[in-house]
């Protein structure tokens, strides 16, 4: 299939309908799942019942937040600026073709200034997105590879990967501070005896210390998964799984040699390439939010074009 041809794919499955994407989703909320109770857990080790709901409340509140403006804040943490059509024809029309096959709403377009290669979607829903290219990427990357990049990003946008992977992380970070607190707590305070309104002052420090751990360990098992998801559907909405692969590679290697100046820990895991790296990144690969660069590119190597994939 030509890789410009306008036209819908026949027989091009939705998202819901590629194979291995409903375990996908059972997978994600197991894992939200696993981290309300570390939530809930910890809460009544500190303050039984009461501690509970509180804890549980917290969890709502930074879910509502992040529901409402996590795209807002990913957006101006990363020094993004709106585009226009004039500004950048040729991404608008490469989004465009995608999004009508895709049936998705035409999202809202932005670059950031720097030369490191990279992109990330953001938002709530295909109706309230965003996609985000640097000025980097734009400028190493063919039309072919920019596609499947910019397939993937919209097929994050219509898994709604991006509000999954932003509540994990906030829901990951409030078990990270609450756990720092308790800890500080307990050193500070000295060890209590146990009372009826929550757990012993043993129970609260183990939690306070493995929680941040297991939370941690949850994030990134959600957002890995969500990356290989979008490298599959992206690669089925273009047609051809080899300008993604392409597109992977070209953007490893330049992320490497120009670091990104914006990028924190908050919104690494939006980008399609793991933004954070030099020496703390290497040893700490085995936490990094993006599976290994190689693996998905084997995957999609692995798949033909027409082909439906596993």
């Amino acid at each position: 299939m030509p890789w410009n041809d306008p036209a819908q794919p026949r027989g091009m499955p939705t998202s819901s309908s590629l194979p291995g994407v409903g375990r996908n989703y059972a997978k994600t909320a197991m894992l939200m799942a696993f981290l309300i109770a570390l939530l809930a857990i910890g809460g009544n080790a500190i303050g039984g019942a009461q501690g509970m709901l509180l804890f549980g409340g917290l969890g709502l509140v930074f879910n509502f937040l992040s529901y409402w403006f996590s795209d807002r804040l990913a957006l101006m943490a990363n020094r993004a600026q709106p585009v226009t059509r004039e500004q950048l024809p040729e991404v608008y029309e490469i989004v465009e073709r995608l999004t009508r096959r895709a049936g998705m709403p035409m999202p809202r377009l932005y670059v950031i200034p720097t030369e490191t290669p990279n992109a990330f979607a953001t938002g709530r829903n295909p109706s309230h997105a965003a996609v985000a290219v640097t000025e980097g990427i734009l400028r190493i990357l063919n039309r072919r590879q920019l596609e499947g990049v910019l397939a993937h990003e919209l097929s994050h946008v219509r898994n709604r990967d991006i509000l999954i992977s932003t509540m994990a992380a906030a829901i990951a970070g409030l078990i990270s501070t609450l756990g720092y607190m308790v800890r500080w707590g307990a050193l500070l305070g000295g060890m209590r005896r146990e009372d009826d309104r929550g757990g012993s002052a043993l129970e609260m420090l183990a939690w306070a210390v493995l929680a941040p751990i297991l939370a941690l360990v949850i994030q990134l098992a959600v957002s890995r998964s969500r990356e290989y998801g979008a490298d599959a559907s992206g690669a089925e909405l273009v047609g051809d799984p080899e300008p993604l692969a392409e597109a992977l590679l070209a953007l490893e290697r330049g992320n490497e040699a120009i670091p990104y100046q914006y990028s924190g820990p908050a919104t690494a895991h939006l980008f399609i390439v793991n933004p954070l790296h030099g020496a703390a990144e290497r040893v700490m690969s085995l936490f990094s939010t993006h599976p290994p660069i190689e693996e998905r590119v084997r995957r999609l190597r692995e798949m033909r074009p027409g082909v439906r994939f596993a």
